[in-house]
């Protein structure tokens, strides 16, 4: 574990920007509107042998009522949630920076929030964002030394201070032999995947039993794809909560649009995909989309039907149907039917993926593979199309994750899909790949040790 140091701030005053700068990328979603950023993002920073976490969180709102003495008061809906995320951030961190609008100039808001980090006892470096530098900040950044807190200006989004910046923040960190921790592995990543308010939220905090999500019946509440961390058994696994993925057609928020973008590429890069779908509601265009996608795409992933404990137990039995008809064509994929209510099944979920996970890394030797391919056709030779029937001369296995085999014939072209299909099969039972995606390839070959 590396040392944190959380954003924090009003919503719109450039956090995610100076969040997306700092780890190299575009992780959070940036967008003028306030509150775009609801759930907060961890990334990695290395910098000058100094390696730290950073923490985007959701921008904060204080009401009114607010007083210094008796901290922040209870709001309602998201902002409260927000806020309820930044403190637990907080709780998290060796340090913090505040950002604040410089264009805005200095607002009741920023005061309260100053006082706010100033209690928590932790060192503050106030970030005065959207500042290019020169006569602009001279005009800008003055009244904001009245926080009496050391104070950077800067722009995210040009660039400016972005290296003085970085340091700030590097010199925050406690010295290196006060932070012992050596870095860790970081484990199993799943993606969790699935349309808006499938319940991918709540079957993460159910499976880690962190509240780390954002939950509501409102569909679309998690936009970012955020990480959650969690040990068990000494393994560390990464859950990535992404954006709802609704149908194309239908999205029609430009920061929506952004997030199911995210979401897919979320899926890409994780070693596990989790498929949340809605049990209650059934199984809709948009799942069935969504499950030729990750099959077009030979992804490792597993079928999470959440809700169960909805379903009425005469109509489970026939709900089971319809979820193994619809994926017959991807059958190695596994079906759980879970709840994040009841936690039914949710033991189920990390060593599934774990088993999925090795068989994408299975290794077959040559050799052993060739008379594998032997016994294979032995028992069933491949049809005759057009009073020819294909010869195979050897396989080989191309690559892992997933397991991908090369088989050479006399005519690719020949081979017929059922006959695919059986071979697929062969290879699964015989190298125990029950779950993990496997590529069949043919090559068409005229000698029977050709180039490959």
């Amino acid at each position: 574990m590396y040392p944190k140091i959380a954003l924090i701030g009003r919503p719109n005053v450039g956090k995610s920007t100076l969040f997306n700068r700092l780890i190299r990328s575009n992780r959070a979603i940036t967008h003028d509107r306030p509150g775009v950023t609801r759930d907060r993002m961890e990334g990695t920073v290395k910098r000058d042998g100094r390696t730290w976490t950073v923490i985007d969180t959701g921008g904060i709102h204080l009401d009114e009522s607010y007083k210094a003495a008796e901290g922040p008061s209870e709001l309602r809906g998201f902002e409260s949630e927000i806020l309820r995320q930044t403190q637990e951030a907080m709780a998290e961190c060796v340090a913090l920076c505040l950002v604040v609008d410089g264009r805005d100039g200095l607002l009741p808001f920023d005061r309260r929030l100053a006082e706010y980090v100033r209690r928590s006892g932790l060192p503050v470096l106030l970030a005065v964002n959207k500042v290019d530098g020169g006569e602009l900040e001279d005009q800008l950044t003055p009244e904001f030394h009245e926080l009496g807190l050391p104070m950077l200006a800067l722009s995210g989004e040009h660039g400016y201070n972005m290296r003085a910046f970085e340091e700030e923040l590097r010199d925050l960190l406690p010295p290196e032999d006060q932070w012992q921790q050596l870095e860790q592995e970081a484990g199993l990543k799943l993606a969790m995947l699935g349309r808006p308010n499938a319940g991918k939220s709540s079957l993460v905090n159910a499976i880690t039993g962190m509240n780390r999500m954002i939950v509501s019946d409102m569909a679309g509440t998690t936009r970012d794809s955020v990480d959650v961390t969690y040990v068990l058994d000494d393994k560390r696994y990464t859950f990535v909560d992404t954006a709802g993925v609704r149908r194309r057609a239908k999205i029609t928020d430009t920061v929506e649009r952004y997030s199911v973008n995210s979401s897919i590429k979320s899926s890409t890069k994780a070693h596990v995909t989790i498929l949340v779908l809605d049990g209650q509601e059934g199984l809709t265009q948009q799942d069935k989309r969504l499950i030729d996608l990750l099959d077009e795409r030979k992804t490792p992933f597993m079928v999470l039907v959440n809700k169960t404990d909805l379903v009425k137990p005469n109509e489970l039995a026939a709900v089971k149907k319809v979820y193994k008809e619809a994926l017959s064509y991807c059958a190695h994929v596994p079906i759980l039917y879970v709840s994040a209510h009841t936690r039914a099944n949710l033991k189920r979920i990390i060593p599934l993926a774990e088993q999925i996970w090795s068989e994408c890394h299975v290794r077959v030797p040559t050799g052993q593979l060739n008379r594998v391919l032997e016994a294979i056709v032995t028992k069933q030779q491949p049809p005759v199309v057009n009073r020819v029937r294909p010869k195979f001369f050897y396989m080989t296995q191309a690559e892992t994750n997933p397991p991908t085999f090369v088989f050479f014939v006399n005519d690719a072209d020949r081979m017929k899909d059922a006959y695919i299909r059986y071979m697929e099969r062969s290879l699964r039972k015989t190298f125990k790949i029950e779950h993990a995606p496997v590529r069949v390839r043919f090559r068409s070959s005229h000698t029977k040790r050709a180039k490959k």
